[in-house]
């Protein structure tokens, strides 16, 4: 069966390798994350790459993602190309491939090079890097750069926020782009996208003084907005552990 391929003109000696993408991500054992969707790390003909399964929907998103909606691996793969349009660092995009059966989306993947990062912002929110004030402003100017640009990214959370020391200070990258919006973003709205962080106070205002400083926001608005949309976050997130829970039959409390 061949599949739907999408890849930039420079990685056209590659069409074979997409075309057996299926059998190759089944083989290959260097899996780096496996939830819903599925990430391996892959050399393709000498190409380090990152190839992201996304998991066949069940039927009514098949028929949703067919005749619809834009697939997830369709939205990846575009939305790293509007990235590069805005001079906004995420892996380089390699190929959109869709497979589709009985006329309706099946398994697909998207593939982007490796990019070799030091680590994600989770690290310094974790353990006590002697340069995490540093960090934490870079961040907070670095994601001021992204609202300028018009970048909403629905799924900012550590896990996809890539980090790499420079000369110049700190590279930082994103990924799981499927989930992007692209439109104008004012300065109190983007207090909001700092909220699936799961920072402490006292880092949001590290966070906060350096977007206030950037947008001209009242520093103590920037800080408190921060917080609240962060202390909200994580109500909802831990509601939705205690629902599931419940849900299971299990009322005991977590430790």
């Amino acid at each position: 069966m061949n599949p739907l391929l999408t890849y930039p003109h420079r990685y056209a000696h590659l069409l074979s390798t997409f075309k057996a993408i299926r059998t190759l991500f089944s083989n290959d054992q260097h899996t780096i994350h496996k939830a819903r969707n599925e990430l391996k790390i892959i050399e393709l003909e000498g190409i380090q790459t990152v190839v992201k399964s996304f998991k066949v929907p069940h039927l009514l998103n098949r028929i949703v993602y067919t005749y619809f909606r834009k697939s997830k691996a369709y939205k990846s793969y575009h939305n790293a190309l509007r990235l590069q349009s805005l001079a906004i660092s995420t892996p380089e995009p390699i190929a959109l491939i869709e497979f589709f059966e009985s006329g309706l989306l099946a398994d697909s993947y998207f593939i982007s090079e490796y990019f070799e990062y030091d680590f994600t912002i989770r690290t310094p929110l974790l353990e006590p890097l002697t340069d995490r004030e540093e960090i934490f402003s870079a961040f907070a100017a670095y994601t001021y750069g992204l609202h300028q640009a018009g970048v909403w990214h629905l799924d900012y959370s550590p896990g996809n926020i890539l980090i790499k020391r420079t000369e110049d200070g700190y590279l930082f990258s994103i990924v799981d782009i499927n989930r992007m919006e692209f439109r104008e973003i004012s300065a109190l709205e983007g207090c909001e996208n700092f909220n699936k962080l799961w920072a402490t106070d006292k880092e949001l205002v590290i966070m906060g003084r350096e977007y206030a400083k950037l947008s001209g926001l009242d520093e103590n608005l920037a800080i408190r907005e921060m917080q609240r949309h962060n202390d909200a976050n994580k109500q909802t997130k831990n509601f939705k552990k205690r629902l599931k829970r419940v849900l299971k039959g299990d009322f005991s409390t977590p430790a």
